[in-house]
């Protein structure tokens, strides 16, 4: 069985003597049960929104199964995808995922194609594992690529445009950079305050560049409790290696915008409530949820998109227009300007992958 790097595979197997549903909440393993998913397939519904869940109680302990397991999936939830039209085969069919191969065959285009398509940042994967060769094996939603294909035909054939073929030939590799944009955007909408989102932020970044944004060791402190789980670790050295590498961010224009972005988040975590504050109840926030200026709530900015033709979605940016984009997120002149990147580590060969 397949272990997935950002949720666990379990049986979902409903015996005749599961007890009826009671009660107003259900935790994620009696969710998934009911709803005839395994454990992976649910995290991965719960990450795109597909399933409702409802964040664990402040004054609850932690456990040793982490955030996670703690959070509840309202009954009312399970009734209405339950009472969907064509339940579960619908809901399975939005949450399948696919590999390299498989996706290139969806499309109707060679694997060769699809893999440059994919580098250039066309698709976002949903999910990853590290396969027994410690190589990461990237995946994306079906329903993504299909939908894709029907609005862009023209990136299914012919000549590449222009511009993903400077990307292409520059040995640039979107696909790690687009799943940590996807991931860091669910995990800072489940955030429950500003320190919350700022560890999302910090939680990409490089330790180098984490201690020069970030120099209060309080502060650092905070972060690191607060640090939510990217993907879980490997059961290998060359596996946790390969996971990491996944989840940090490495090229200079990525590090610089959440570089910025943490910057901010950390401007009103402060504003809202002490690092000290914040150390001394680990488990209670200091607000309900993060905001900014006039109690806004703080988002951080969809991340600089890969460079695209007029095929992808409007916004998209050429390779010299992604690190004026990222510069351009330069906070207001009330919040401290961030200092330039670090970037004193040498950067790291890319990882066997497919």
């Amino acid at each position: 069985m397949t272990v997935m790097c950002d949720g666990r595979q379990a049986s979902a197997t409903l015996t005749a003597e599961e007890p009826p549903i009671t009660g107003e909440l259900l935790t994620p393993g009696r969710a998934a049960r009911e709803l005839g998913l395994r454990g992976g397939e649910f995290e991965l519904a719960a990450q795109l929104g597909e399933i409702l869940t409802l964040p664990p109680d402040p004054e609850a302990r932690p456990g040793p199964a982490g955030p996670w397991r703690r959070r509840r999936v309202p009954v009312e939830e399970v009734r209405r995808l339950r009472a969907q039209e064509g339940f579960p085969d619908t809901l399975r069919e939005r949450l399948r995922t696919v590999g390299a191969a498989e996706a290139a065959e969806l499309l109707g285009i060679g694997a060769g194609r699809f893999l440059r398509l994919a580098r250039a940042g066309c698709f976002a994967p949903v999910r990853f594992y590290v396969n027994r060769y410690g190589a990461v094996v990237w995946l994306y939603l079906a329903t993504e690529l299909t939908e894709c294909a029907d609005r862009e035909p023209e990136l299914l054939r012919g000549d590449l445009p222009a511009v993903l073929r400077v990307v292409l030939d520059g040995g640039q590799d979107w696909r790690g950079r687009k799943w940590r944009s996807r991931r860091v955007a669910r995990l800072m909408g489940e955030a429950a305050d500003d320190w919350e989102s700022a560890a999302v932020i910090a939680a990409v970044l490089p330790p180098e560049e984490l201690a020069s944004v970030v120099e209060d060791p309080l502060e650092r402190s905070v972060l690191r409790r607060l640090r939510p789980t990217l993907a879980l670790p490997g059961a290998s050295p060359a596996a946790r290696e390969a996971v990491e590498r996944a989840t940090t961010a490495e090229e200079f224009d990525e590090v610089l915008w959440y570089r910025v972005n943490l910057s901010r988040a950390l401007d009103r975590a402060r504003h809202r409530q002490p690092a000290a504050d914040r150390l001394r109840h680990p488990t209670r926030p200091g607000d309900t949820s993060p905001a900014g200026p006039g109690g806004a709530p703080f988002r951080i900015p969809a991340s600089p998109t890969a460079p695209t033709g007029p095929a992808m979605p409007t916004g998209s940016a050429s390779p010299a227009a992604v690190s004026a984009s990222a510069a351009a997120t330069v906070p207001a002149p009330s919040l401290p300007p961030p200092r330039p990147p670090v970037l004193a580590y040498t950067p790291r060969p890319a990882p066997r992958d497919s």
